[in-house]
């Protein structure tokens, strides 16, 4: 069997990584901005699913800074997040080319 898909929010985060560098709250805010605003993650979810991605390597710390008197660690994807990413995507589309597939077989309207 293949590779377990990721869950929606660690697929957010990579995704929001994937064109720059970012620190928490400009994920955050990425995430919200490629949902649609459907997704916004509280900062418990956000920080512990980016603990688990650096722990899984799929992600790093690119720089750590002190803003206001407070830390910021600002994080970029790696090597093997990027791939991780693209696997992901690939099966995703395959997945809704099946939907699509599927539903047009049942002689309904498919939409494009």
């Amino acid at each position: 069997m293949s590779e377990r898909g990721m869950q929606e929010l660690a697929l957010l985060l990579l995704t929001a990584l994937a064109n720059a560098p970012r620190h928490g709250y400009a994920i955050a805010q990425e995430v919200k901005a490629i949902t649609d605003g459907r997704v916004v993650p509280r900062t418990g979810a956000l920080y512990g699913a980016l603990d688990r991605l650096l722990n899984e390597g799929l992600i790093e710390v690119a720089r750590e800074e002190v803003v206001g008197g407070r830390a910021r660690r600002t994080f970029a994807l790696t090597d093997s997040g990027r791939e991780r990413l693209a696997a992901e995507a690939e099966r995703l589309a395959a997945t809704a080319q099946e939907v699509k597939r599927r539903l047009a077989a049942g002689g309904g309207a498919v939409p494009a």
